[in-house]
């Protein structure tokens, strides 16, 4: 089969998160024998990169890069912004999506590389067409349900919020324009239960059927690092990972080291808001930034940890650093707060989870220092990336919803979902089967 994935970053030009679920999606198509083509946008990444470094990235057999750049360079993403269409790239993205030969259109984070115009490019074609939500874009001119750069949201105030924000205002988001863009899809696709949820109270679901499907990780992904005995260290320590940014929470569980003086903390990743971490850690000997780390480095990283911190405040919409922590079996601690993080670390059985500050110092504490519960922690989570989140179970289902949608096209309707988000093929069970939280 041959596929198109459209996103906005991607490959070297890219910051992680749902760049990273594209491109284990794309490999796991070529390792079986599929032709996968990738346009993304290299003035988007470059507008908003700041110091954030190229990532080393080479394309697997079978993996097709189309990077798009316009003379117009950062005018581009800033057009697709305020008018929510593809314009600088809609011939670019016209050639592939009109194509007769395509089997599956599969768009990802467009908020940039097109908006929802482009959705409708190369509709009325063969090809099937999918899209994953991996933020709240289509609800939130943020992305994020993070209001004010402060706090949850719990109530729309959108221009005001991307004024503070610092982003011009989206007209185009008082039309039509989302709803007619869904119509073009055959399936609308959520990585978790929580973050369909949050899309349904907001009536998404009426222009696209909503799908659940969960991320997963390679087989390779760890190297192999889970089958052997980390390598000693001269002190336990605790680990945390991602995009140095206020909303991850990281100022929070920082402070909380000087409680713990027999732990390190060490911390993986960059962004704009490292200087301000740093300058917390200040008279903290037991914190240690790590920089950015390979998926290598990032398993080892978290395989000798006794756990691995998500101290996000806004509601995620999954969270691939607890599925890392689960591939090389360590357990997690998650925010309540952080969305999906609760459902993927605690409910199912992988972790512990807090509300208040006390209540995270203490369950750090109980998985650095209470060893039957962090081995039972650890088998449950494992237990989820080899089960639910495995790239053959991942595969299995992504296939099965194609032929769902190619059914439900050919009878002239639409794909049938339950409640739950899953449709005709899809296991009945819930993810994990069942769920199980131990509360800080």
């Amino acid at each position: 089969m041959k596929f198109c994935m459209i996103t906005t970053f991607f490959g070297p030009h890219s910051f992680g998160g749902d760049a990273a679920y594209v491109d284990r999606l794309c490999q796991a198509l070529c390792r079986r024998g599929h032709e996968v083509h990738v346009f993304y946008c290299v003035d988007s990444f470059n507008a908003v990169r700041g110091r954030h470094p190229l990532r080393r990235y080479a394309p697997t057999p079978g993996l097709r890069l189309h990077p798009l750049e316009s003379p117009w360079r950062i005018l581009s993403p800033l057009a697709t912004q305020a008018t929510g269409l593809p314009l600088f790239k809609s011939r670019a993205l016209r050639e592939i999506l009109d194509a007769d030969d395509l089997d599956v259109v599969h768009f990802h984070n467009v908020s940039l590389v097109g908006g929802p115009g482009a959705l409708g490019l190369g509709a009325g074609k063969r090809a099937l067409r999918i899209m994953t939500a991996h933020e709240h874009w289509l609800i939130c001119p943020m992305h994020l349900l993070w209001k004010y750069d402060r706090r949850p949201c719990d109530k729309p105030d959108c221009i005001r919020c991307q004024l503070v924000g610092k982003r011009p205002p989206q007209l185009w988001r008082y039309t039509d324009a989302v709803p007619n863009a869904l119509g073009h899809l055959d399936a609308l696709v959520f990585p978790s239960r929580h973050a369909l949820e949050e899309h349904r109270k907001r009536g998404i679901d009426r222009w696209a059927p909503s799908v659940h499907l969960p991320y997963f990780l390679p087989d390779d992904w760890s190297g192999g690092v889970e089958d052997h005995e980390p390598p000693p260290s001269e002190r336990p320590y605790l680990a945390a990972a991602g995009r140095l940014v206020r909303m991850k929470g990281f100022q929070r569980l920082i402070p909380l080291m000087r409680h713990l003086p027999e732990v390190d903390l060490r911390l993986a990743g960059t962004g704009p808001y490292e200087s301000e971490l740093r300058r917390l850690a200040e008279g903290l000997p037991n914190v240690r930034f790590e920089g950015l780390l390979g998926g290598d480095g990032l398993a080892r990283l978290f395989r000798g940890a006794r756990g691995v911190v998500v101290p996000s405040l806004f509601p995620e919409t999954f969270g691939y650093v607890v599925l890392e922590a689960f591939a090389v079996a360590t357990p997690v601690i998650v925010h309540e707060g952080g969305g999906a993080i609760l459902e993927t670390g605690a409910e199912t059985g992988g972790g512990l989870a807090y509300r208040t500050d006390s209540e995270l110092l203490t369950a750090m504490r109980r998985v650095v220092h209470d060893e039957k519960l962090r081995a039972r922690l650890s088998a449950r989570g494992f237990a989820q990336r080899i089960g639910p989140w495995s790239e053959g179970e991942h595969v299995h289902r992504y296939m099965d919803l194609l032929a769902d949608c190619r059914a439900a096209r050919e009878a002239g309707g639409r794909l049938a979902v339950d409640p739950a988000g899953s449709p005709p093929s899809a296991a009945a069970e819930p993810l994990g089967g069942t769920l199980h939280s131990e509360v800080a």
